[in-house]
């Protein structure tokens, strides 16, 4: 119980069957390589690797590169669906260690709840009242524990007219629970594309950039952001503090001609 918990989120990787499969002049299973490569050699230190969402990009194949990808790092990978992923076929493809759909995680003195805000063949997100149930269940047993929970989508609004428009629905719902429990420390959330940190009552509110493409924040209609691929570092402290880094991660030139080019 005496240490900090390190953890890294990646989130919406976008991966496809194909090796060259592209979002948006990107070749998201190279982007993906890159960002893994980056955080191998500056923060490997991690204990467990967060994927929140949209692993594949509306293709199953997506999700044997995933494997391919990751399924040897040697630390778990905890995972949630996001809108682009088909939840079904994902409990199918990831289905052995260290891949692990949902659930909680108890690390030394943290709690980890991931939560799945998924709603099938729709962008927006919701969360079911059985995984609210099951948030609540998660909260009340966490004991002493400092608890972030991790989903897809973003429970707050962005500032962007478009991506707010599939947002969580009804994100009172869950502020309902969390606010009832002052364990609550942080929620980290994917789907947006683009960088967040502010606060809600005391709790720290995350949004992570995408491993590949990102939109452009503040915009009415949908825009791409040039910003290049990250991920998110995140030290929760023994003391329920989180400090926490977006690392950006530059692509080689190769990769940088085809990402201009497909903008």
């Amino acid at each position: 119980m005496g240490s900090d918990l390190r953890l890294l989120q990646l989130s919406d990787p976008h991966l496809f069957g194909a090796a060259d499969g592209a979002l948006r002049g990107i070749v998201t299973r190279r982007s993906l390589e890159s960002v893994l490569q980056h955080a191998r050699a500056k923060h490997w230190n991690a204990q467990a690797i967060m994927l929140t969402g949209d692993l594949v990009n509306d293709d199953a194949g997506g999700y044997s590169t995933l494997k391919e990808l990751m399924g040897n790092l040697g630390k778990p990978l905890w995972c949630l669906p996001g809108n682009h992923d088909d939840p079904a076929v994902m409990r199918e493809q990831l289905t052995d260690p260290p891949f692990i759909i949902g659930g909680h995680h108890d690390t030394g003195t943290w709690r980890v709840i991931m939560l799945d805000s998924c709603v099938p063949k729709k962008a927006h997100g919701r969360l079911s009242k059985e995984e609210l149930k099951r948030l609540q269940g998660a909260l009340a047993s966490a004991g002493s524990r400092h608890v972030l929970i991790a989903l897809h989508h973003h429970p707050i609004p962005m500032g962007s007219r478009w991506i707010d428009s599939v947002a969580l629905k009804h994100p009172e719902e869950l502020f309902a629970i969390t606010d009832c429990f002052s364990c609550v420390r942080g929620i980290v959330w994917g789907h947006v594309h683009q960088s967040h940190d502010s606060r809600r009552k005391g709790v720290r509110l995350l949004a992570t950039p995408s491993t590949c493409a990102q939109f452009l924040p503040g915009s009415e209609k949908f825009a791409v952001d040039p910003a290049p691929p990250a991920y998110r570092r995140l030290i929760l402290r023994i003391d329920g503090t989180i400090d926490t880094e977006v690392v950006r991660v530059e692509v080689d030139a190769a990769h940088s001609a085809k990402r201009a080019a497909g903008a």
